[in-house]
């Protein structure tokens, strides 16, 4: 007692205020004791699912597998872990008295150290003090710095430090990446045998290794399981099973089931950034990820056969616009490119931007569905498609010209339309790299003329489904929220517009057009081996649109529903283009083999509100007229300035019916009037051969021969051109190629007289083609019918002499 007061005296009376100073500096100390952060170490980059299921994962940059921190523990684990290593973890504060002074005294029975007394807290400590040497001193910091970890964490913290932080075994740090690297699953996942196992390793992490300390690892596991059945944790018959269960071998591999998506996670979340979040939570359905790589590896087998190497496909949750699937290539080899994302690389779109230009004109009222566009031989400013079977139909229906892909009759639209709107409106609907000016791509934007992205593509479609869906959701208003970039980022809201927000009149594409346009989708043909039209049936109610570039290289297949979007590429992806690259073929079958995985969905529901049925034309689709046949559609409300029909005319017949006449030979009282469906010559030259029930227009009685328009005149020349230059290559025998000229003319069966510069060359009749060899320079062409009508046609021919 004496030193004591003498202590007292001396520190609180005589040096009271040193003293005071020293306690604060040593209070000071101890505060701020702690590392901050805890632990620094660089973690592996972690991907997983929407439910926490490990997608993918890379080793840390210190060679280590050690995954972010995981703030949650397994209650498996959890029991596991502090029977094995700290019974009163719940209970000290720190350190343990009852343990240290066990440990002493079984060091002094065993004269040596066999017993540390840490405790998790304590352990926490020394891992975040790496490389500290393990004698008494160091036994004292770790003490004091454990009780001032309890008073700054929860005990559920601490105990998630030191399992995301515990060594493992081999390059193995923390309990996610040993759950993964020994057994392949999830630590939630763990048995109670596999719990107790990895309890165990942070202890003696080197009874891990393969080959060795096989019995020493077993026999402590199964000491844990004893004690966690004497404490009644588990039941008998749990332990004794527990223990049937074999050890872990070999490491096993990380699962890679999303490589790609890897690489721009990086890219877009991680590279450069200074915090240590290492973990992203996705939008991605695991299930649904595994059986769409199991589709594309499957399908990629038949394709290689035919040296095309690479396919992508993407699964898109319309409502969310999250991403569940994907797969941005097959694993075909470096040689092939397999690391290339092709869901992110612009390939040149072939056909599947149709849709898009259909929907466009029905949402401005520019076309009606059934209404008929030209489909014959065209050249547009030196350009001169061709529909991808190279036969023509004369006219088809716009809704026809999407369901069966028409090159010919979507030129017509866009030239119609205007390329600048179009091009606009895909700016306006996400196409990132349609980046030049419209007079870049010219009339071939809508066949393939332009560069897009497999995401570009899929979204675009998504977000017209949205907008369909929440049509009546939003009682008949848009949300300019519904078009946004997919998300596969988990945590990443897409909120809808406040009801104040919404608007009256549609963003980009009305509903009405949307619907339509979907209708068409889900009617597809596509001409078989003997070139008939075939309707393609999935089977499920599926808006789906195929492509194909322009040398075979890229094929495509986008399809929807109420619920998803599916967007597929096929090729190679250096560019190589291969025989039989076709959308239909090559992609189609594996995006209806995603939709056979995916749920079933009703079709949508028609938006009624703002669509008007009005009166059309029967066999033309446009606006009826007094001398149409009527019938009536559904369209939308800005179709009723669409135009009217221009193919039905009122035609004057003499009382045979078989002439046409006009009041110059016959009295008005004596005619017969009629309503005609009328094509020009050359729409009905093809038109006819494929519609036997066309009527053409009688010809005129011979004492009648008005002056007719251009619509009216029997003959219309398909080549050349008007004021044509045709260039003629040589032949092996040194002279000029021939050139096949060709005439439409109304009325089957008639005959026609051909001059070349003034001079008779030949007759045709009924098929009105004639090969000629003209010399170089310029030429007049004329064609006299045996009644009297006249077509001339000055064209130019060049080449080498």
């Amino acid at each position: 007692m004496k030193r004591i007061r003498r202590a007292y005296q001396f520190l609180l009376k005589k040096h009271r205020r040193k003293t005071l100073f020293a306690l604060a500096i040593l209070l000071l100390a101890y505060w701020f004791c702690l590392p901050a952060p805890l632990f620094n170490d660089p973690t592996s980059m972690v991907l997983e699912d929407n439910n926490q299921n490990l997608l993918g994962a890379r080793i840390a940059a210190d060679e280590q597998w050690r995954f972010p921190q995981n703030d949650t523990v397994p209650t498996k684990f959890t029991k596991a872990i502090i029977e094995f290593e700290d019974r009163r973890f719940y209970s000290h504060p720190g350190f343990d008295l009852i343990g240290i002074g066990r440990a002493i005294k079984q060091n002094i029975s065993n004269k040596k150290i066999v017993s540390g007394a840490s405790t998790i807290s304590m352990q926490v400590i020394r891992l975040a003090r790496k490389g500290k040497s393990r004698n008494v001193l160091q036994k004292l910091i770790e003490l004091i710095m454990a009780t001032r970890l309890e008073i700054k964490y929860s005990k559920d913290e601490i105990l998630a430090f030191y399992t995301s932080n515990a060594p493992f075994g081999g390059n193995v740090v923390g309990l996610d990446a040993a759950s993964w690297r020994y057994y392949g699953k999830s630590p939630r996942d763990l048995s109670w045998s596999e719990a107790a196992t990895l309890a165990v390793l942070p202890n003696s992490p080197a009874l891990i290794h393969p080959g060795r300390n096989r019995n020493a690892l077993k026999d402590k596991r199964n000491r844990l399981l004893d004690r966690l059945y004497e404490s009644g944790q588990i039941d008998e018959l749990t332990r004794d099973l527990a223990k049937e269960e074999s050890l872990p071998q070999k490491p096993l591999p990380l699962p890679q089931l999303i490589p790609h998506l890897m690489d721009r996670a990086y890219l877009e979340h991680f590279r450069g950034q200074k915090d240590k979040r290492t973990r992203l939570a996705t939008t991605i359905d695991r299930s649904l990820q595994v059986r769409v790589n199991n589709i594309l590896a499957r399908h990629s087998e038949i394709l290689q056969e035919n040296h095309i190497y690479n396919a992508a496909c993407i699964v898109v949750e319309v409502e969310t616009g999250n991403i569940i699937a994907y797969a941005g290539n097959v694993k075909s080899g470096a040689l092939h490119h397999e690391q290339v994302d092709v869901i992110k690389a612009p390939r040149s779109t072939g056909s599947i931007l149709k849709p898009f230009l259909y929907s466009m004109m029905l949402n401005e009222g520019a076309i009606l569905p059934n209404s008929l566009v030209s489909d014959v031989p065209t050249r547009m400013h030196g350009y001169h498609p061709k529909n991808f079977n190279e036969t023509y139909d004369g006219v088809v229906t716009a809704k026809k010209s999407v369901s069966r892909s028409l090159n010919v009759p979507l030129i017509r639209m866009l030239s119609d339309y205007g390329l600048e709107k179009f091009h606009f409106g895909l700016q306006e609907l996400g196409f990132t790299t349609i980046n030049k000016p419209p007079g870049h791509y010219g009339l071939p934007l809508v066949l393939g003329g332009a560069e897009a992205k497999l995401e570009d593509i899929t979204n675009a479609y998504a977000c017209m489904a949205r907008t369909l869906n929440h049509f009546y959701e939003h009682n008949g208003k848009y949300d300019f929220k519904d078009f946004r970039p997919l998300n596969y980022a988990l945590h990443k809201k897409q909120s809808a517009s406040p009801i104040n927000k919404l608007q009256d009149e549609p963003i980009l594409l009305s509903a009405a057009a949307i619907y339509q346009t979907f209708e068409a989708m889900q009617e597809v043909e596509r001409p078989n081996s003997q070139g008939e039209w075939q309707h393609f049936d999935s089977g499920k109610p599926i808006a789906w649109k195929t492509g194909t570039s322009f040398g075979f290289r890229d094929a495509w297949a986008v399809g929807l529903t109420p619920k998803y979007t599916v967007g597929v590429w096929v090729g190679n992806a250096d560019g190589e283009g291969r025989p039989g690259l076709i959308g239909v073929h090559a992609a189609a079958p594996i995006l209806f083999d995603v939709f056979e995985r995916l749920d079933h969905s009703e079709w949508f529901d028609q938006p009624y509100d703002e669509m008007i049925r009005v009166p059309v034309c029967a066999q033309s689709g446009y606006r009826a007229l007094a001398y149409c046949e009527v019938d009536s559609t559904w369209i939308y409300k800005n179709g009723v300035h669409a135009e009217a029909c221009r193919y039905h005319q009122r035609i004057h017949l003499d009382q045979s019916m078989q002439f046409q006449v006009s009041s110059q030979c016959v009295s008005p009282s004596e005619m017969v009037h009629e309503s005609r469906f009328v094509l020009p010559p050359l729409e009905a030259f093809y038109f006819k051969s494929k519609n036997p029930n066309y009527k053409p227009l009688p010809p005129f009685r011979k004492d009648c021969n008005p002056q007719l328009s251009a619509t009216e005149r029997p003959m219309q020349m398909i080549y050349p051109k008007h004021k044509a230059r045709i260039y003629v290559p040589v032949d092996l025998d040194g002279h000029l190629s021939r050139t096949v000229f060709k005439m439409a003319h109304r009325d089957p069966g008639v005959k026609a007289f051909w001059h070349l510069d003034n001079e008779y060359i030949g007759t045709t009749e009924d098929f009105h083609d004639l090969e000629l060899q003209p010399s170089i320079g310029k030429h007049l062409l004329t064609i006299v019918d045996e009644r009297g009508n006249r077509l001339e046609r000055s064209f130019e021919i060049y080449g080498k002499n």
